[in-house]
């Protein structure tokens, strides 16, 4: 596993490549492939030629670039890979939620918290290689990450499932409900269902709006009026589970 560690104070830097090191050797089976930036700019170009990583753990206030104008471009470049935000003040977690961080950490970072953000990284690059959604078209069966699945739409009895990346796998008939269909990847703490047609993956969410949900991809899915107070307090107890 990949795991990029950008920081502009040296102190700081080496203090979390010392806590890295020293949670690889309670992580029994996993390699970790660390690097280790004190120019922000130098690791903004990287991502910038398409050089991603698993998991990120940026300082969020640096002089040339900041932590959260790195994470934008991350998600840009369409890079899953979990984002760890350190810094010295609370001020900033709004702007860690546009760019799904998975955690905020103030400073100085304590090893429980270090540790369980890790270990929170594993376990989610362990279930984006494992879970897989699969879909009967035309063609055969078609076996997708959930993780790269921003919705699923049903539509005069398929399922259209749209990629993160902006493709789109449609399923033959299905004779099956929706429901039915959608049984076990709903079940994923990451998807919600916003309407009787309509199961969101809340990790490509941009924004929630009065009526609908804009997707990282600008797609605006419509929200029942049935089910709004619910998929509001589903998403926000998504994103603070996040923070803790």
């Amino acid at each position: 596993m990949k795991i990029i560690i950008c920081d502009d104070c040296v102190k700081d830097l080496q203090y979390l490549e010392k806590l890295l090191e020293k949670y690889s050797a309670t992580a029994v089976g996993v390699r970790l492939e660390v690097e280790g930036y004190s120019d922000a700019c130098s690791l903004y170009d990287r991502i910038s030629r398409g050089n991603l990583a698993d998991v990120y753990i940026l300082d969020m206030i640096m002089s040339e670039k900041s932590g959260i104008e790195i994470g934008s471009l991350i998600r840009k470049m369409g890079g899953k890979g979990v984002i760890i935000y350190v810094t010295t003040s609370a001020d900033f977690a709004l702007e860690a939620y546009e760019v799904h961080a998975a955690r905020y950490l103030l400073k100085p970072v304590s090893e429980e918290h270090f540790f369980e953000a890790m270990d929170f990284a594993l376990s989610y690059n362990k279930a984006e290689d494992n879970a897989l959604f699969s879909i009967k078209t035309k063609d055969g069966t078609v076996s997708v990450p959930y993780s790269k699945i921003e919705y699923i739409e049903n539509y005069s009895r398929t399922l259209n499932v749209f990629l993160a990346n902006r493709e789109h796998i449609r399923s033959i008939f299905i004779r099956k409900s929706f429901d039915e269909e959608i049984r076990e990847i709903a079940g994923d703490r990451s998807f919600l269902r916003i309407h009787k047609s309509f199961l969101i993956n809340m990790n490509h969410v941009k924004r929630l709006g009065q009526g609908d949900v804009i997707m990282e991809s600008g797609r605006q899915i419509p929200v029942s009026k049935t089910r709004a107070p619910e998929v509001k307090r589903a998403y926000l107890l998504f994103i603070s589970e996040c923070y803790q």
